[in-house]
């Protein structure tokens, strides 16, 4: 258990992240299911990748749905990755929330970057 002063306003924070992190869970899970869904169906059929990304372009629902999966899951892992960080470098204040803003932003982009080559 850590000796560190809470101060209300990092109190507060720490709990809108832990809400931000299960609202994320809530989003994710049913994504996640549709995902491995469309996976197994794709794979028993034999799907190649170009007939894969063919399906997903001929609706404009698959570039939203996993655009909302990106979403949330950099969210849900940023927020997991700060508090790993803060529970290892307990001295430090601000590098746990450079450490998920750059985590977030990786994921962001290189998650979208996937998305759009679907859309």
């Amino acid at each position: 258990m850590s000796t560190a002063t809470v101060t209300p306003r990092g109190g507060r924070l720490e709990a809108w992240l832990y809400i931000l992190q299960r609202l994320s869970a809530l989003v994710m899970a049913p994504l996640v299911v549709v995902h491995l869904m469309v996976i197994m169906i794709a794979v028993q059929d034999g799907l190649s990748a170009q007939e894969i990304l063919a399906r997903t372009q001929a609706s404009s629902i698959w570039p939203v749905l996993y655009g909302l999966f990106v979403a949330a899951a950099a969210l849900h892992g940023a927020i997991g990755l700060r508090a790993m960080v803060r529970e290892v470098l307990t001295h430090h204040r601000t590098l746990p929330d450079m450490v998920a803003l750059v985590f977030i932003a990786a994921v962001l982009l290189l998650g979208f970057r996937a998305v759009a080559a679907i859309a």
